[in-house]
């Protein structure tokens, strides 16, 4: 196959789900069901208009000191920038807690000769999400976990920071689908 027609090809495909996609959504409002999506992957009920966040705790047997304010303000901020809903302290149409269960660094990769690679940084939390919108769609103690691979010759403290941020993104991006990813 030629670069044209493999170009070619990707545009026809490109409109095919575009147009299949328009099909299901037109349906969808002509037979009275109500939609909202937006461009980041979720689907909000257009009845709640309010999310909260509560802290969560470092309850892991190994604790890093930021790990709870990183992910309670990752969350938080993702909600804030992708969803049209509003903030409140408690009570949130779509409301999150929990906690962090599970903090390990452990041996991902070995050498030949027994010796370490690379070693893994394990983050695992335990989330309770009530939507009050819909009940059915709410959830109690569901585990999410993530992790990063760091070089075995680094020390976890040089590089936890970093290790930190990259998980702590995916634990959102998985929480927020969980809650809002429900079509």
């Amino acid at each position: 196959m030629t670069i044209t027609q493999n170009r070619d090809m990707r545009l026809y495909n490109r409109i095919l789900v575009i147009i299949t996609a328009t099909i299901i959504a037109l349906l969808a409002v002509s037979c009275g069901y109500k939609v909202t999506y937006n461009l980041s992957g979720g689907s909000i009920p257009p009845e709640a208009k309010t999310f909260s966040v509560a802290y969560f705790p470092n309850n892991a047997p190994m604790v890093a000191p930021t790990l709870s304010n990183v992910l309670t303000e990752g969350l938080r901020d993702k909600f804030s920038r992708q969803t049209r809903l509003q903030q409140v302290e408690d009570g949130g149409d779509f409301a999150f807690e929990g906690e962090i269960v599970g903090y390990t660094s452990t041996t991902s990769s070995v050498s030949s000769g027994d010796y370490a690679l690379q070693n893994r940084l394990t983050i695992t939390v335990r989330v309770n999400f009530q939507n009050a919108v819909d009940q059915t769609l709410s959830f109690n103690n569901k585990t999410f976990s993530s992790y990063a691979d760091y070089d075995a010759s680094q020390l976890l403290i040089d590089v936890q920071d970093q290790l930190i941020e990259e998980i702590v993104q995916a634990l959102v991006n998985d929480i927020y689908m969980a809650a809002a990813g429900n079509w």
